[in-house]
C-alpha cells in the first residue's frame, strides 16, 4: 500500500530552485540610528535588506532562524497589472512557484508559536491557500480575515465592486500559537448601563439560557414569584442554586417593573480586559486604500507609492500576533509599512526590498519615524516620538 503524501503540481512548476549561499553587508553609510538615545528600551539592531528576497532569506536562516515571531507579507496579487514600482502579472504557475520558494524559508525563520498572515486578491488568494496548506498543513490553518480595502462603490465594475481583499493566516504549530485580544473600544463599552444604581458600577443585561442543548424539563421559580425555564431548543446557563445565589446577590434583573423575563447582571468590571477579533476587518477600524496612499505621499509626494497598504492594518496584525520586542519579517517591503508600524509599536523588524523604492521610498521614510517627523498612521495611538535605528544591508553578489 502506497501511503505516500501527494505532492501538489500545477502547469509550469519547476522544482525548488538551488540558491547558491549569499551573505549580507552591511552599508554603515545608509544605517541610520537616533542621535542621541531616546530611551534606553531604542530598539536599534532592525535590518533593512536589499535585494532578492530568496536570496536574502536563505542568508538570515543562521542567525534568524526559528526567532521570526510574526511574518507579514504582501507579495504581488498577480492581477496583470504594470505599476511603477513593480510588474504585477506573471504567469500563473510562475507565480505559484515563486511564492513556494519563499514560503518554504519563511516557514523556518518562524518560531514555534509564530505566524505567517499573506495579503492577497481574489485572483491567487484560492490557489495560495493550498499551497500553505501542502507547506504548513491543513491543521496550522487559521483563518481567512477579510479586510474592506475600499468605502467607495464601483459601478462601472463589470460585475461586482471589489471592496475587499484577504488574508490568510498560518501558524507554525497551532497547538502553540495564541492570538492577543485586542481591547476593548468605547462602542462595546457604551452598552453597559446602570439603571438601579448598582454600586458594582455598569452593566447590562445577558441571557440565562444558551443555543445549544435542550432541557424541556427544567423550570425555576425565584423568590419574587416569577418561574422562568428556557425557550424551546436552548439549555439553562446555570443551575438551579446557581441561580438562587444569583438572585440573592442582586445579579438577576427582571426589568424596571420587576415582571420581565429575567436575565442575568453582566457587570462591565467583570468581562475580560480584551475582545476576541472578528475575521471581517472594517475599514473605519484598520484603514482602507485611499488612507494608505495619504500616507506615503508625505515620504514621496512626486512618485507615491502605487499599493500601500494602511498602516492601521499593520497595527491590527501586529497587536494580535506579537509583544513588544518580538521580531516580526516582511520580505515584500514595498513602501516599508510594516518596518515604521513595527518600529512605533516596539517591535523588532526585519524588511526586504529588491525595488529601488527601497531607496526611493522606504529609507526616507523609517529615517522620519526615527527623528520623530512621521506624524501620520500609527504614531499619534502609539504614543511614537522617535528614537531606535536599523541597519541597512545589501545581498552580496555571487563569487
Amino acid at each position: 500500500m502506497n501511503t505516500q503524501k501527494p505532492e501538489l503540481t500545477w502547469g509550469n512548476k519547476s522544482p525548488c530552485q538551488r540558491v547558491e549561499p549569499r551573505t549580507l553587508q552591511e552599508d554603515v553609510y545608509l544605517s541610520y540610528h537616533a542621535d542621541p538615545r531616546v530611551s534606553e528600551q531604542d530598539l536599534c539592531d532592525n535590518r533593512l535588506i536589499f535585494g532578492d528576497n530568496l536570496l536574502a532569506l536563505k542568508a538570515l536562516e543562521p542567525e534568524f532562524g526559528g526567532r521570526i515571531k510574526c511574518i507579514f507579507i504582501d507579495p504581488p496579487y498577480n492581477t496583470g497589472a504594470a505599476f511603477a514600482q513593480y510588474d504585477d502579472g506573471i504567469a500563473h504557475g510562475l507565480w505559484l512557484t515563486m511564492l513556494r520558494d519563499r514560503l518554504e524559508p519563511l516557514r523556518s525563520l518562524l518560531t514555534q508559536d509564530g505566524s505567517l498572515w499573506i495579503v492577497l486578491d481574489d485572483h491567487e488568494v484560492h490557489y495560495a491557500k493550498v499551497l500553505c496548506d501542502e507547506l504548513f498543513g491543513r491543521a496550522n490553518f487559521v483563518s481567512t480575515i477579510i479586510w474592506q480595502k475600499k468605502y467607495t462603490q464601483a459601478n462601472d465594475a463589470a460585475f461586482f465592486s471589489d471592496n475587499h481583499d484577504y488574508i490568510l493566516v498560518y501558524a507554525r504549530d497551532k497547538t502553540q500559537f495564541r492570538l492577543n485580544k485586542l481591547g476593548r473600544s468605547e462602542q462595546l463599552n457604551a452598552a453597559y448601563k446602570n439603571p438601579d444604581n448598582d454600586p458594582r458600577g455598569p452593566w447590562k443585561s445577558t441571557p440565562l439560557h444558551a443555543k445549544s442543548g435542550n432541557n424541556p424539563d427544567f423550570c425555576h421559580t425565584f423568590q419574587n414569584g416569577i418561574s422562568w425555564r428556557p425557550p424551546a431548543g436552548t439549555f439553562p446557563r446555570f443551575s438551579a442554586a446557581t441561580l438562587m445565589k444569583m438572585e440573592s446577590r442582586n445579579e438577576i434583573w427582571f426589568g424596571k417593573r420587576g415582571k420581565s423575563v429575567p436575565a442575568r447582571k453582566t457587570f462591565l468590571s467583570e468581562v475580560a480586559v480584551g475582545v476576541v477579533p472578528r475575521s471581517l476587518w472594517l475599514c473605519e477600524e484598520v484603514g482602507h486604500n485611499h488612507e494608505a496612499k495619504t500616507e506615503v505621499r508625505a515620504f514621496n509626494a512626486s512618485d507615491p507609492f502605487a499599493t500601500p497598504k494602511p498602516e492601521r492594518l499593520i497595527e491590527r496584525v501586529l497587536q494580535l500576533a506579537t509583544d513588544p520586542g518580538d521580531w516580526v519579517l516582511d520580505s515584500f517591503a514595498g513602501s516599508g509599512t510594516t518596518g515604521a508600524v513595527a518600529h512605533k509599536m516596539g517591535r523588532q523588524w526585519i524588511m526586504v526590498e529588491v525595488g529601488e523604492h527601497c531607496h526611493t521610498h522606504i529609507l526616507p521614510r523609517l529615517r522620519a519615524v526615527i527623528d520623530g517627523q512621521d506624524a501620520g498612521g500609527v504614531t499619534e495611538s502609539t504614543a511614537w516620538q522617535g528614537g531606535g535605528g536599523f541597519r541597512y544591508y545589501a545581498v552580496t553578489p555571487s563569487s
